[in-house]
């Protein structure tokens, strides 16, 4: 173990030595007429592709070190793509020179497509930094010529769908060994409209898993969940602040004890900021009345098996990206009409923000009162029920919190890419 261990210090220090020396030849020369930026786009982009593929300019650590911030949001489009909102912040001498860019991905873009067009726009938006610095001598600006295709667009009026998306998934996972096994399956379909003036989205769900234990060997314990739900929603644009809609909602849970329960809700919304700039920043106060049919599937603590009652609920949400961080939060209070008492009120807030160089915090918590659980079925659970969360059980109170700091120093440069032994290249999805 010792010889082990001699071995293991002898080749960390070879390659310490070796590291530091080609250190010295791999640190790129300086460049003080390039343009420094803060990159910050969080998971919205391909970090390590944009360094490869935008090599003009210098990318920083720190907000602090740079002249230009690169802020980049997104939202969902109507058409299920994403679009892009790109914030150029001038700091230095480049203060007050700013200038906001947008690039839409439609939904059928791969994730290169999406990273290409983004990069492209990066380019166009670095060009007016670029020919104020002392490297604008050596720039060069060339406008590539228009296709075919681009030249004989379709137009958007003759769209045979009259801008409806639909959408279809369908999917499910098995895994065990010798002692239990599990299988899921899953199904969802989708329906959407969005214009200026109008907002319709249609959705429904189902999800089916099973769960076996072998408790001994003659012994075996079988969990069985069902979830299914329908939703609607219809929303007319009124001004830049308000809004008026209707929602709808169907479902069945065999862990809520619902055999089908349904809501019509109609409602108004108002946004403090104009809706315009929901990518950078939005806070809304949301208030609905809502007519609720409950079917249950087992008789529930207060001895109904149906039930028709009537509820309100209002909603504040704060979602903010700036320079400084992100923070988004709500707080969410609903009550039953029919009897004031049955009530519940949930809280969420979640930021990170970076406090000075290299220093950031985050929080995510939430919150939550509850006094209307109508639903719970009468009767205790069993020790294998609650076990395996096969039903929701009663609690006045639900809560998480979580929370981390962390520090950053060192090169305020972060210019090279190296995606060696699992270092990073480009975006990768794992599904589990």
């Amino acid at each position: 173990m010792i010889r082990v261990l001699r071995i293991f210090c002898l080749c960390a220090a070879l390659a310490t030595t070796s590291a530091a020396a080609g250190a010295q030849q791999a640190v790129p020369p300086s460049r003080p007429d390039a343009v420094r930026i803060f990159l910050d786009c969080g998971f919205f982009c391909d970090e390590n592709y944009l360094k490869r593929e935008i090599t003009f300019v210098d990318y920083m650590r720190d907000r602090r070190d740079a002249d230009v911030h690169l802020l980049v949001t997104t939202q969902n489009t109507g058409g299920g793509g994403t679009e892009y909102t790109l914030k150029f912040i001038g700091l230095v001498s480049f203060a007050g020179v700013e200038q906001t860019l947008r690039y839409l991905a439609p939904q059928t873009a791969t994730s290169d497509e999406n990273r290409k067009g983004l990069a492209e726009l990066i380019k166009q938006g670095l060009v007016r930094y670029v020919s104020e610095s002392p490297a604008g001598k050596r720039l060069k600006i060339t406008v590539a010529a228009e296709d075919g295709a681009a030249a004989k667009a379709a137009d958007p009026k003759k769209d045979p769908w009259n801008l409806w998306v639909f959408r279809t998934n369908v999917g499910g996972s098995f895994n065990g060994e010798q002692s239990n096994k599990s299988r899921s399956l899953r199904g969802s379909g989708s329906a959407n409209r969005t214009t200026d003036a109008w907002r319709m989205n249609f959705s429904a769900s189902t999800s089916y898993r099973e769960n076996t234990f072998q408790l001994s060997e003659t012994e075996t314990f079988r969990s069985v969940s069902r979830n299914s739900e329908g939703s609607g929603l219809a929303v007319k644009s009124l001004t830049q602040h308000w809004s008026l809609g209707i929602v709808g909602n169907a479902s069945s849970s065999t862990f809520l004890n619902y055999d089908l329960r349904l809501r019509i809700a109609p409602g108004v919304e108002y946004n403090f900021y104009p809706y315009s700039q929901s990518t950078r920043r939005m806070l809304t106060l949301q208030y609905t009345v809502g007519f609720d049919s409950h079917n249950y599937r087992e008789e529930t603590i207060y001895g109904k098996i149906r039930e028709k009652l009537l509820d309100h609920k209002l909603t504040t949400a704060l979602s903010l990206r700036q320079p400084w961080g992100t923070a988004s939060g709500s707080v969410d209070l609903s009550q039953y009409l029919n009897d004031p008492r049955k009530y519940g009120i949930s809280a969420f807030g979640a930021t990170n923000v970076r406090l000075f160089k290299g220093f950031s915090f985050n929080m995510f918590t939430q919150l939550s009162r509850t006094r209307n659980q109508i639903y719970l079925p009468r009767g205790e659970a069993s020790t294998e029920e609650i076990l395996v969360r096969q039903r929701q059980l009663a609690t006045g109170y639900q809560y998480f919190v979580n929370f981390g700091i962390s520090y950053s120093f060192g090169s305020i440069f972060n210019n090279i890419v190296n995606p060696r032994f699992g270092g990073g290249g480009g975006d990768f999805f794992f599904f589990d």
